[in-house]
């Protein structure tokens, strides 16, 4: 029995993303509307999850363009305030995810209560951010450090935005990883957020590390749900339940119900 089937009660999971509007300091952000209406927002977000029947919900900074390798102070605290917050009306596991900053979503995790992070621990890239080089040994040692053991690790081994630097193939990869970097999940992507994963790549994790958690990390939709949890374990899914499909735009209830009654046909069959 894995992990999943402990925190989340099934075998085969789907995690909700709440994005966050962008926050203060971040060149998106609306200081006509203020930080009040991008928290609302979260709230709304949150709540559509829960009554469309996710398994899970991970919160994630992701307007924050362009992306930074290091999370701004007011990013941290902005996003720790709401969670903490809306902590009182969570029913559902949820997760942290700050781009692309993996020991400030470790420390939000452990003082909001959250389960998992998901990050880019391994690996140096060529990305839109510039040269992109990780330092997953500190990572973790940060986490032991702050006693944040029991939050769970997720690895993006894919990087959106991003092209590795380096020949190997992704199931060498996943191997190493699984072997070097004490995972527990990892996370494979398309080129960016909102594309779809291909089968094949998940296919190849999947079968190079048998024993591990491996979610599809982007693009997975209603209709393609099935398909994706016949080869992974999981998806993390944010695009495909918004409003027309927009990444920016609030989670749209319909959609939620629609993708979930498909993961349930899937868990079915």
């Amino acid at each position: 029995m894995s992990w999943l089937k402990e925190v989340f009660g099934h075998d085969k999971v789907v995690i909700g993303m709440v994005h966050f509007p962008p926050l203060p300091g971040a060149p998106l952000y609306d200081d006509r509307t203020g930080l009040q209406t991008a928290l609302d927002r979260v709230f709304q977000d949150v709540e559509a999850l829960q009554a469309g029947g996710m398994d899970g919900m991970m919160f994630c900074n992701e307007n924050d363009r362009p992306y930074q390798m290091r999370a701004d102070p007011v990013t941290v605290a902005t996003m720790a305030r709401a969670i903490g917050e809306i902590r009182p009306t969570i029913r559902i596991p949820f997760g942290v995810d700050i781009l692309w900053d993996p020991a400030a979503a470790v420390a939000v995790a452990k003082a909001t209560g959250g389960q998992w992070v998901r990050e880019v621990f391994t690996g140096t890239y060529a990305s839109d951010m510039g040269l992109w080089t990780t330092q997953c040994g500190e990572v973790l040692r940060y986490r032991k450090s702050i006693d944040a053991g029991s939050v769970r690790l997720l690895f993006n081994i894919s990087a959106e935005f991003a092209s590795p630097l380096g020949t190997r193939g992704l199931a060498e990869i996943a191997r190493s990883v699984a072997f070097s970097s004490l995972p527990d999940g990892l996370c494979v992507s398309g080129v960016m957020t909102g594309v779809e994963v291909g089968l094949s790549d998940l296919e190849q994790v999947k079968q190079a590390v048998p024993d591990q958690v491996v979610l599809a990390n982007t693009g997975t939709r209603a209709e393609t749900i099935a398909r994706t949890l016949s080869v992974a374990d999981g998806a993390i899914v944010g695009t495909g339940l918004k409003l027309e499909g927009v990444t920016w735009n609030a989670v749209d209830p319909d959609r939620v119900r629609a993708y979930m009654a498909e993961v349930r046909r899937a868990r079915g069959a």
